[in-house]
């Protein structure tokens, strides 16, 4: 016979409001009470009867997650954060991807809200937030928080990074690093992408090095784009001996492209990346990057979510800003005796 929640009050001697406070995450009760309940609940492995729930509480217990690449280890993070945070109360992620296509993206949004999903957590493929994508979320009065990406024109929760400055630490990276000609491999033409590019060309008008030189070339978000980018500056007469990859699966590709070449890293060419993904210390040549706080963004996009789901008028608008922070390994990092 299935475990009822009536089944777990009378064993832990609590009410039957209690128990259902607790799995549905309510701040009212103690932590410790919420604690041992949710324990006791797994222990028999309890299981919600979702129809009647939903038909009780008009909601879904179901959140969208829109993403722009499920191939990236970064996204998986976030993805994995989420779930880590809401699963145990019950809700159940949705995973959809735009593949960095804005129309797409409102494609996958609507579908989402045709299954009532009761809240959203979207790292926007959108260059322009006022085209297209708040009447939809507006029409339906859905919660919805923006991670990573925040386009022009949105005053709506976000939690994210500040890409400018994130560009402009890793440029600095390789500019200490003895680096002298520096190039970028630019990402998509997102928010992301234009800050972390703003960021490299401010470093480098701050630098007061007037004998720095630097190119930039087009890329992606993928690691064939990467190598594709890195094989373009190696046609260059003077190659650069320092290169910011807009992410990290970018600069894996940069990577296979150099040591394809026969060049070593970082001795010829110094690469840093952006994301700290799961791998990147696994490479052929440990990658540098920048750390963006995967797991408290996602903690934190959660906890936005969850309040806004909760509250039952919307409140403010958070912006919630994670500091970028450099982590160094082998691809950047050179003896004193080889900097140049």
């Amino acid at each position: 016979m299935a475990v009822r929640m009536k089944d777990i009050a009378k064993e832990l001697g609590v009410s039957l409001m209690t128990v259902s406070k607790a799995l549905r995450g309510h701040s009212d009760i103690s932590q410790e009470t919420r604690e041992r309940i949710l324990r006791r609940a797994r222990e028999l492995h309890y299981q919600p009867n979702w129809i009647a729930r939903s038909l009780v509480t008009r909601q879904t217990f179901i959140v969208g997650l829109v993403i722009p690449d499920l191939m990236y280890s970064f996204f998986a993070e976030v993805a994995d954060g989420l779930s880590k945070q809401l699963g145990p109360l019950g809700y159940q992620i949705v995973l959809a991807n735009s593949d960095e296509d804005p129309a797409t993206e409102r494609t996958q949004i609507e579908l989402l809200l045709a299954r009532n999903v009761d809240g959203l957590v979207l790292a926007s493929a959108q260059r322009d937030w006022r085209r297209g994508v708040p009447h939809i979320l507006q029409d339906h009065d859905t919660p919805f928080v923006l991670i990573d990406r925040q386009p022009s024109g949105a005053n709506v929760n976000f939690v994210g990074c500040h890409d400018e400055e994130l560009g402009a630490l890793a440029t600095r990276h390789l500019l200490e690093e003895g680096c002298v000609r520096l190039a970028h491999i630019r990402g998509p033409d997102n928010p992301c992408g234009a800050g972390r590019l703003q960021g490299f060309e401010r470093a480098l008008r701050k630098s007061g090095q007037k004998h720095v030189t630097h190119n930039v070339v087009a890329g992606g978000s993928k690691e064939d784009d990467g190598y594709r980018g890195m094989k373009e500056l190696l046609k260059l007469k003077r190659r650069p001996d320092g290169v910011f990859c807009y992410n990290d699966a970018v600069a894996a590709g940069a990577i296979k492209a150099v040591l394809e070449r026969g060049l070593k890293i970082p001795d010829d060419i110094a690469i840093i990346g952006a994301g700290n993904v799961h791998y990147s210390d696994l490479l052929r040549v440990p990658l540098s990057t920048i750390d963006q706080s995967a797991a408290q963004m996602s903690e934190t996009a959660a906890s936005i979510l969850l309040d806004c789901m909760r509250a039952k008028t919307p409140p403010e608008p958070r912006r919630v800003l994670f500091p970028s922070r450099l982590i160094v390994r082998e691809s950047s990092h050179r003896t004193a005796s080889n900097k140049k």
